[in-house]
């Protein structure tokens, strides 16, 4: 971002405030790499300010938040740009500051949705959009929303690039990442520990700083644990979310390196300051808890944990003998009477299908394994994406039993997370009292019966907000 000669950026760090502020803004820093940098910040109980004297920028300490002293330090550093990411600095303050210094832009990072007077407006999370700050901004100030402005440290970029995601998990120990924000404000740290002490195979890698005031109680309580591993003042978080199997944190600036990281999550809100980043993740169907609640993590925990020991295959890449094995599964008595069309299906006809399923938008069929073991087949057909609806079929390997519930949450979690829909459909036959008993256990409502050839037919549904996993 060339033009700028002096910039100031305006944020503060503690141990109430956290550190996240003062941790982006050292990202955007770098993109101003011929502007002379400073940084005017409070010496707070429990700030980072040492990492930005580490990126070798100027310090200056402020003795207030007020608009006289800030005015000030513009006009003495000769400053051209301010960079304002202060909760506490609002349209009225700005304003006056324009005021004062008429050739000073100013740029505000935003993640509430809150009115600002400035030249340009910075809201880098996933959940940002433009049209939610008309009439909320003046009308020449230039708006830079969506993670196409995530601020992204190198790190991540590399470490992705160094390392992909895995689709499963390939060891015993499932790593888990707990990252509460670097200063812990909620104190949370120790409660999700004690939420998860009883699972086993699993390995807990906790991130925090110096500036959690919890941090002495923090290292008693993990000291006699091997299971759990303290990341103090890290600088390989980009790392341990490449080898994490799940990550705990809030939904907050976090959940755009998650993203990125494309690492499965489950996310606990802990300050109203989260609402925007909560409300995209629910609405969404994505893991979100609105408050702690231990019996719920604990059991989001242990469901994921299920869910990514399986593999989805495809059908358009099945091995030729996969192809007809799942021929036999369906073809075979058991499965075959729960189906629409009763009659065998040829060979011929359902190699016919799988391929045309290549060119087709409206279904998806895939074969579920465990330890390259295949052990049911999930599918979704009449994807809707307009109105947000799927219907879905599911049957295990015909003599294998204890697998439906983790078909049902496979399907569950890839329709709302993956497909993104609002309402997941099912029709079951009347007399296939197993299945019907299945799905409302997972909330499905009966919403209607109809009479086929083949008998009645019951109509159930599943909507996001009823889930429960």
């Amino acid at each position: 971002m060339p033009g700028y000669k002096n910039i100031l950026f305006r944020a503060d760090s503690s141990s109430t405030i956290g550190t996240g502020h003062i941790m982006r803004d050292l990202v955007l820093a770098e993109q101003f790499e011929d502007a002379g940098i400073v940084f005017a910040t409070r010496d707070l109980p429990g700030n980072i300010n040492h990492k930005i004297k580490e990126k070798n920028y100027q310090v200056e300490i402020l003795e207030s938040d007020t608009l006289e002293e800030l005015d000030a330090l513009i006009k003495r550093l000769d400053i051209d740009m301010i960079v304002i990411d202060h909760y506490g600095i609002d349209y009225s303050f700005e304003k006056q500051l324009k005021i004062q210094n008429s050739k000073l832009n100013i740029m505000v990072l935003d993640d509430t949705y809150e009115k600002h007077y400035c030249d340009i407006l910075l809201n880098h999370n996933i959940y940002a959009e433009e049209s939610r700050y008309r009439g909320m901004v003046p009308e020449h100030c230039e708006l830079r929303c969506g993670s196409r402005y995530t601020l992204l440290r190198d790190e991540f970029r590399k470490e992705k690039k160094r390392k992909g995601r895995e689709s499963k998990i390939q060891n015993s120990e499932f790593k888990i990442l707990i990252a509460m924000g670097g200063a812990d404000h909620s104190n949370i740290n120790i409660d999700i520990l004690k939420a998860l002490q009883d699972l086993q195979n699993i390995h807990l890698d906790v991130v925090t700083t110096t500036a959690n005031r919890h941090l002495y109680e923090l290292k008693e309580y993990v000291k006699e644990s091997s299971a759990v591993t303290l990341h103090i003042n890290t600088d390989k978080i980009a790392k341990l979310m490449s080898g994490a199997d799940l990550a705990i944190v809030t939904p907050s600036v976090t959940l755009n390196e998650i993203f990125y990281m494309e690492l499965p999550f489950i996310a606990v809100k802990t300050a109203e300051n989260q609402g925007e980043m909560y409300e995209y993740l629910r609405k969404n169907g994505l893991p979100v808890l609105d408050r702690f609640d231990p019996s719920r993590l604990k059991k989001m925990v242990e469901e994921a944990v299920r869910s990514l020991q399986y593999e989805l295959v495809n059908f358009s890449d099945l091995s030729p003998d996969e192809k007809k094995m799942v021929l036999q599964w369906r073809n075979h008595p058991d499965i075959r009477k729960w189906m629409f069309t009763h009659d065998e299906i040829t060979l011929k006809e359902h190699l016919q299908y799988i391929d045309s399923l290549k060119k087709r938008e409206d279904r998806l069929y895939f074969l579920v394994k465990k330890d390259n073991k295949a052990v049911g087949v999930i599918d979704f057909t009449n994807i809707d994406i307009k109105n947000k609806t799927a219907e879905f079929g599911i049957y295990a390997k015909p003599g294998l039993r204890g697998v439906g519930n983790i078909l049902m949450e496979l399907i569950i979690g890839y329709a709302f997370k993956n497909l993104g829909v609002s309402t997941l459909v099912s029709e079951v036959f009347k007399e296939n009292g197993a299945a019907i008993k299945l799905y409302s256990r997972y909330n499905f409502n009966q919403t209607g019966i109809k009479k086929t050839d083949n008998g009645y037919v019951v109509h159930m549904e599943l909507k996001n907000e009823d889930r429960q996993i």
